[in-house]
């Protein structure tokens, strides 16, 4: 049974959200196409995501110098369980949407956490002599991805780490990524913004058969 992972990745109610207005949109019209699929959602603003810092670092040494499991912090071991459990729900599945909004010409920092537990040395990629290897296997991936301006067609001067570096992380680890949708441009024109909402929701739902 083929399973869908939506990872939603902005704090924006979801009919406030441009590119969750195009998501949910898409998710419809994919449930339509799909009826027999399984869909799981993980909502990074929403979910405890765990997040890499001193702590977290410190209890995977002393796992590796022997310590048992259960001789961690309760705290600690249910952040670990908690991040295993993320990468596991993402090795699972096959297909992923990721609804993002461009920030500061970045991804937001929630997102950055959740991939944190996405791209483990071991379970999806490994090292080799020859480099870093990708452990995952026959995965798509699509992006909706938002901004407040235009920065796909190349018109502006600006370099953005966005839906570039998620292209870039899920490649990585193997996962083939479809041409993203974006939804991109209100903020230059308010007075455009159905117009740019039904179209990106017009291109979204002509993925889903590259899936």
């Amino acid at each position: 049974m083929t399973k869908l992972l939506f990872i939603k990745a902005s704090p924006l109610p979801d009919d406030v959200s441009r590119s969750m207005v195009v998501a949910s949109a898409f998710l419809e019209k994919y449930k339509q196409e799909n009826p027999d699929d399984v869909i799981e959602r993980v909502d990074v603003y929403e979910q405890d995501i765990p997040m890499i810092d001193g702590a977290f670092l410190a209890a995977g040494n002393e796992l590796r110098a022997g310590k048992a499991f259960t001789d961690l912090d309760p705290a600690m071991q249910e952040q670990l369980t908690k991040f295993d459990a993320l990468t596991q729900q993402f090795m699972d599945a096959d297909r992923y949407v990721i609804v993002s909004p461009l920030w500061n010409l970045g991804i937001p920092p929630m997102l950055k956490a959740y991939f944190d537990t996405v791209v483990v040395a071991g379970k999806t990629f490994r090292y080799t002599a020859n480099g870093p290897e990708a452990l995952l296997k026959d995965k798509k991936a699509l992006q909706i991805h938002g901004s407040g301006g235009v920065y796909s067609t190349g018109e502006s001067d600006l370099e953005t780490h966005g839906e570039p570096y998620i292209n870039t992380i899920l490649n990585f680890i193997g996962v083939e990524t479809l041409p993203s949708v974006f939804v991109e441009g209100v903020d230059y024109d308010p007075t455009r913004k159905d117009e740019i909402l039904n179209a990106a929701i017009e291109e979204s739902a002509r993925r889903i058969s590259l899936f």
